[in-house]
């Protein structure tokens, strides 16, 4: 009974040691790939938000920026404004330009997506939030699946991903449950066969492997410095091979698939929205010295796709403030990529 005992210990010690070993390589590896392609996320509305004509800051991402590759997401608010009555009239327009522009988009469809409040939900429905939530539910399956019917033939759409960090409690949204996410998934899955479906989670805050494991393509986001009410602004003290084994633990229980970051910060985050405060507040949080120092750092984190965030502030301080820096740093990153 000792010697089995002693045995137990001693594979325990050996595993425990192994482990560590492990890590200690893992965090030391080189990057695990080169930067293959820059991608850009685009919100229409939140270019308005900086007084900008949306539809001509979208067509400089193709002409000036070079960007090939775009995350939009299907607002459900501006789809749907009076129930049962869709206008897709705002979306056609960009997803047409990117077919003329021989660009890919991975279209964002759901509840929760990107840009605050996070949750885009028509007025119409918040009563039935409250009132009658099967009801509630039936029309957000409703949108979706009247969106992906519209676009599941059109080439430029590559992938579809469902709900932005539905695992990560964050934004305003109304009694959100992550108990309809598998029903999306279901329901896009048995409109569209062909097309990969993305979920998205917290780079520093989730544990990814529910996200990861419902995906074809797990997006993950990374951000570096943040606005917390508690804490104030702070910088994540991770150094790049954080991801590289958050990757490696997520894929010893989901295997191995496709993994990008799909929002990587490019803006600021400060204690206001940044249409709000000035380009002086700005550059406290962000500002060209800091976003190449995140390139950088992305660049050794083992991802080999990025989606950058903030593009509509970068075209508002080019256009409006002089200071086309930050544009111009990412122009000459997309430029360097195979795209």
């Amino acid at each position: 009974m000792i010697f089995v005992k002693r045995k137990k210990t001693v594979i325990f010690v050996i595993l425990c040691i192994a482990l560590i070993l492990y890590v200690f390589l893992l965090l030391r590896q080189a990057p695990i790939k080169n930067v293959q392609a820059y991608g850009i996320t685009f919100s229409s509305f939140y270019a308005e938000q900086f007084g900008l004509d949306w539809k001509k800051t979208y067509l400089a991402l193709f002409d000036d920026l070079g960007v090939r590759h775009l995350r939009i997401p299907a607002y459900w608010n501006e789809i749907e404004k009076e129930q049962g009555k869709f206008d897709f009239s705002r979306l056609d327009w960009q997803i047409e330009e990117a077919n003329r522009h021989n660009a890919e988009i991975i279209l964002a469809v759901g509840r929760k997506l990107p840009r605050w409040p996070e949750c885009h939900d028509p007025e119409w429905a918040n009563s039935l939030i409250d009132n009658d939530k099967n009801k509630f539910n039936a029309n957000l399956l409703n949108y979706i699946k009247s969106t992906v019917e519209r676009y599941r033939n059109n080439n430029a759409v590559k992938v579809w991903q469902i709900e932005n960090e539905p695992y990560l409690p964050f934004g305003e949204c109304k009694k959100y449950s992550i108990a309809m996410l598998d029903q999306e998934i279901s329901l896009v899955k048995s409109l569209d066969s062909t097309r990969p479906i993305m979920i998205s989670d917290s780079g520093e805050l989730s544990i990814w492997i529910r996200a990861a494991n419902r995906a074809d393509i797990f997006g993950s986001t990374m951000y570096r410095t943040v606005h917390n009410k508690f804490f104030g602004t702070i910088t994540y003290p991770l150094p790049p091979s954080f991801f590289r084994l958050k990757r490696a633990i997520t894929e010893l229980f989901v295997g191995k698939k496709p993994m990008i970051v799909v929002e990587l910060q490019g803006e600021p985050w400060s204690r206001e929205a940044t249409y709000k405060i000035s380009v002086d507040d700005h550059y406290k949080t962000m500002n060209p010295d800091i976003f190449r120092g995140i390139l950088t750092y992305a660049s050794q984190s083992g991802f080999d796709t990025f989606y950058l965030w903030g593009v509509e502030w970068w075209y508002w301080l080019k256009e409006t403030q002089g200071e086309p820096e930050i544009w111009n740093t990412a122009k000459e990153a997309i430029k360097n990529t195979k795209q």
